[in-house]
């Protein structure tokens, strides 16, 4: 733990994923305790965020304010045992009707998922080890049962800060970027990153076009008067408009990788084998799938390449 301003601190939890840990921001102020992001519901996540707590004198209970990035499991995992505890819980209103109600009522979505997977040539043993996955991460998964909505651009007093909710789709469909600008820090979440590029899936209940979407973000955040952004995972970044840059250039890069295997028809699930190569478990391998067609489908939103099917394959126009 440790304070990147005057009563913000930065917690980092451990999370059983390759990014091993996920950034929590606890603002304490004018006799207010807030969080950002809330972590996964493990017992590792959540006894290291009540020993965080306890060094500052504080407990779950403390907590009246839950400020939520986006609905990721390693974000939003103990929303609801936070809520449950008394606290107001926000998230941005795009995702009450997407990534929240995912976790909310699961089976509203259940069919659907699996199509997505199966239309798009996911084997069938492949989609029995995904399907084992989210089962066990469902777990892991509290959701709160009465978020209150964020719009793009609200402003929170929160103790003794000011935040202003900068509506950042891509990544998730309702992610939400927090920004102090008074000391011109950014709580980006996983907008930007530094070292990796945040994931950028289409899924059975997301936006169309989750990378126009990205992209979208990105230009935003690069425009942003931002001294220093704190993410959600790694350290903090200093110059947010390079970092904007260079995961632009990184997808122009990656969608011009997809084009170069398209010599002939392909389903998503082929070319994502293609474009991430390495050994993956189930879990990344579902990313990787979700990625790949998020970039099919920016492609052919941009008239570049068309599909037939079910199940479908892309090809080059």
């Amino acid at each position: 733990m440790r304070e990147i301003l005057p009563g913000v601190f930065l917690l980092p939890v451990p999370i059983p994923y390759p990014l091993k840990t996920v950034n929590l921001y606890l603002l304490k102020g004018k006799g207010e305790v807030a969080l950002v992001d809330t972590a996964l519901a493990t017992r590792t996540a959540q006894g290291s965020l009540e020993l965080y707590l306890a060094e500052l004198g504080l407990c779950f209970q403390d907590v009246k304010t839950v400020l939520l990035t986006h609905h990721h499991p390693d974000h939003y995992g103990l929303a609801g045992f936070f809520e449950g505890l008394g606290a107001r819980v926000y998230l941005h209103a795009e995702e009450l009707g997407r990534g929240h109600r995912f976790w909310l009522t699961p089976e509203a979505f259940e069919e659907a998922s699996w199509r997505l997977f199966l239309d798009h040539g996911t084997p069938e043993e492949a989609l029995l080890g995904i399907r084992e996955t989210m089962a066990k991460t469902r777990e892991r998964v509290h959701p709160p049962k009465e978020p209150l909505a964020l719009e793009d651009g609200a402003v929170l007093e929160v103790a003794g800060r000011r935040l202003r909710a900068i509506w950042t789709p891509g990544h998730a469909d309702g992610h939400v970027a927090f920004y102090l600008e008074e000391e011109g820090v950014l709580l980006a979440g996983d907008a930007l990153l530094d070292h990796v590029s945040p994931n950028v899936g289409l899924w059975a209940y997301t936006r169309e076009n989750p990378l126009k979407d990205f992209l979208n973000s990105l230009r935003r955040l690069a425009e942003l008067p931002v001294r220093v952004a704190h993410a959600g995972h790694f350290g903090p970044i200093g110059n947010v408009k390079g970092r904007a840059q260079e995961l632009l250039a990184h997808h122009q890069e990656r969608l011009q990788a997809l084009l170069t295997h398209l010599e002939g028809p392909k389903t998503a699930w082929e070319l994502s084998l293609l474009l991430f190569p390495q050994n993956l478990d189930a879990a990344g391998r579902r990313f990787a799938f979700a990625e790949t067609l998020a970039h099919l489908e920016y492609l052919r939103a941009e008239g570049t390449v068309g599909r037939e099917g079910p199940p479908y394959r892309y090809f080059r126009v």
